[in-house]
């Protein structure tokens, strides 16, 4: 599966910047580096999650900025904001951060294991597929992997 390759990919390379999670540039970002990759690790996670109980009922059907995103691979910096359940707290621990990537790493191993019809519904992008849904989470993290590179430039 492409995207679930891509996503592995995605999360070690998350993973190699954890050693730089305090540092920040404020001229990229308000957040630090642990705080991007904080987030990227509940969203993953949070999704993956929802779409292991998700009922595969609901039609797919994505919105207009959802379809755009997707297709175009990028999710312009600066228009949205984190909902409160894949924001990370004020203080990040390194070690809270290891914590989260265990937990992203055995998600991605159960990935095969959920049901192909299973769908995540996004605030923005609107009812996913399974498939699309990790072609999310490659957009999303990459999205944020920038943004850390930026930080760190």
């Amino acid at each position: 599966m492409k995207q679930r390759n891509q996503l592995t990919q995605a999360l070690y390379k998350l993973e190699a910047f954890i050693p730089y999670f305090e540092k920040e540039n404020s001229k990229i970002s308000k957040s630090t580096v642990g705080w991007q990759i904080a987030h990227s690790l509940k969203v993953i996670n949070g999704v993956i999650e929802s779409l292991k109980t998700a009922p595969t009922t609901k039609n797919v059907k994505r919105t207009p900025v959802g379809l755009l995103c997707l297709t175009l691979g990028y999710i312009p910096r600066g228009k949205g904001k984190a909902p409160k359940a894949v924001t990370p707290p004020v203080t990040i621990t390194k070690e809270d951060i290891y914590n989260q990537m265990a937990v992203a790493k055995e998600n991605l191993n159960q990935i095969d294991a959920i049901h192909p019809k299973a769908t995540f519904k996004h605030l923005v992008f609107g009812v996913l597929s399974k498939k699309t849904t990790l072609k999310f989470l490659v957009v999303h993290t990459k999205h944020h992997l920038k943004i850390v590179e930026d930080i760190l430039k």
